[in-house]
């Protein structure tokens, strides 16, 4: 799909914010229609129907989530949460994203428009995946477990001698839920890069962490990898794997962007494969681009497993079809059977 025949409303009560997307969008070839609030926005959508929404959550006379909802429920479309990247405005997001948003982009509170065009890669990239995604009718229904295992709180894992290295983009915060939720409180240690805002990834580790036998945390420079454990690279920051004496340790650095984004999925994969080699299993899920297909070819080519979401289960089909096109990938896999697929593959390495 090309950019030219994409159709972007921006609802926004802010007029900064509205001049921004608009002027930014414009000069990517995008035709855009805005809107001061969802009233507005509800009427515009009688008389054209957007390829993609980039909504904002607080609003006058309804705000995001409701208008979200009824969008939803009523004609679904591509919606792009526009959040406050602080505060309650992540949590919202994150809500946002449970009832069917495809993904989120970050504001500030002060010095908007500044940031909104340093942003403009980001954004436009995120516009494009939008575009491609798959949005089903409901909210997606992702297991959530309803009680955590007592012995989790207590636990210290110990280093992993084995890792996971998972990575993510458009519709990962759901494929990443039903991959961790499969995973038992001693699994090996997991490292994951899910494409995000600063700030919206250490409230989505909290959130999984509340319900997965797993602890998931945002990582920070030097925390060690141990079994039972999730680090979730920190927005805005690349993750990469090191040795350390007693196992693995991840680095945490704000390098230029790698593949079109910081965190990348390529640098965790390219440190996984120096470090761990065939000690390693590289996951990649759904996303727009081709982030990680070369760091998922090196895992393999240096004994890792390496396993690739499936299409019909992608929300967005596009970094896993280029890993895949690359050579990269072992096995496909619908979303439901990844986690048994991983430790399937792990048997079958020691096996």
């Amino acid at each position: 799909m090309s950019a030219e025949k994409l159709h972007v409303l921006v609802v926004d009560d802010s007029a900064v914010v509205r001049q921004a997307l608009s002027a930014i969008l414009t000069l990517q070839g995008f035709d855009v229609t805005t809107a001061a609030d969802p009233i507005i926005a509800g009427e515009r959508l009688r008389s054209f129907t957007p390829d993609v929404i980039m909504l904002d959550l607080e609003m006058p006379r309804m705000d995001g989530l409701s208008f979200l909802s009824r969008i939803m429920q009523d004609d679904p479309l591509p919606v792009i949460i526009c959040s406050v990247e602080a505060g309650r405005g992540t949590e919202k997001a994150l809500l946002a994203l449970s009832r069917g948003a495809v993904d989120i982009v970050a504001k500030p509170r002060i010095a908007v428009r500044e940031f909104l065009y340093e942003a403009a890669v980001t954004l436009t990239d995120a516009v494009r995946a939008a575009a491609a995604a798959r949005v089903p009718k409901a909210p997606r229904a992702t297991p959530r477990l309803t009680t955590r295992v007592p012995s989790k709180e207590s636990s210290s894992g110990r280093a992993s001698t084995e890792i996971i290295a998972i990575g993510a983009s458009t519709g990962g915060t759901d494929a990443l839920r039903v991959v961790l939720s499969g995973f038992e409180e001693n699994a090996p240690g997991v490292v994951i890069v899910q494409h995000m805002p600063r700030h919206f990834t250490r409230v989505f580790a909290q959130s999984l962490d509340r319900d997965l036998r797993i602890h998931v945390r945002e990582a920070a420079d030097g925390d060690l990898i141990t079994s039972g454990t999730a680090l979730i690279a920190p927005g805005d920051h690349h993750l990469s794997v090191r040795r350390a004496r007693n196992g693995y340790a991840v680095e945490i650095s704000d390098g230029p962007f790698v593949s079109r984004h910081r965190p990348s999925v390529d640098v965790l994969f390219h440190s996984v494969a120096r470090v761990a080699g065939a000690s390693s299993t590289g996951v990649i899920l759904t996303g727009m681009g081709d982030d990680g297909a070369a760091g998922l070819l090196e895992m393999r080519r240096r004994g890792a497993r390496t396993i690739a979401q499936d299409e019909s289960s992608s929300v967005v089909f596009g970094m896993p079809k280029e890993a895949i096109a690359a050579g990269a990938v072992e096995r496909v896999v619908p979303l439901a059977g990844i986690a048994a697929a991983i430790v399937e593959t792990r048997k079958g390495q020691h096996g």
